[in-house]
């Protein structure tokens, strides 16, 4: 079982990673979500088999006590994907509405700052030593 759940994680993370680097925002918010998918269930698996609740006092000294910590992880996880994935798909509205479009265009300024960096580079690597 271990295993089947570890390639179910590994196959929703490869497929969350293949669609975040698209260039349309609908398929980088799915693969946010399926990353987000993906942790949630490392967390839970990792976290191990189900036990008894630690605070209940009803366990004896061969049982098995559950520990929180994963489930606390993953809950939190779930919060703030959530909130993540609300504020990507206010954004891909508000792309869809100024431009009836959904891809993602390529920053110009981001593109000449590159360039700038890159001279910079070559001018550093030869000057004299």
């Amino acid at each position: 079982m271990s295993f089947f759940s570890a390639l179910i994680v590994a196959v929703l993370f490869s497929v969350g990673v293949y669609l975040l680097l698209q260039r349309t925002l609908s398929r980088i918010i799915l693969g946010l979500a399926l990353m987000g998918h993906s942790a949630n269930l490392l967390l839970m698996v990792v976290g191990g088999r189900a036990g008894k609740a630690p605070i209940s006092g009803t366990f004896g000294p061969a049982d098995t006590v559950a520990d929180p910590l994963p489930q606390a992880l993953a809950l939190t996880a779930i919060v703030i994907s959530f909130g993540v994935i609300s504020f990507l798909l206010a954004i891909a509205y508000r792309s869809w509405v100024l431009t009836q479009n959904d891809e993602v265009e390529d920053d110009v300024e981001d593109a000449r700052i590159a360039q700038l960096g890159e001279a910079e580079m070559r001018r550093w690597w030869s000057r004299p030593r």
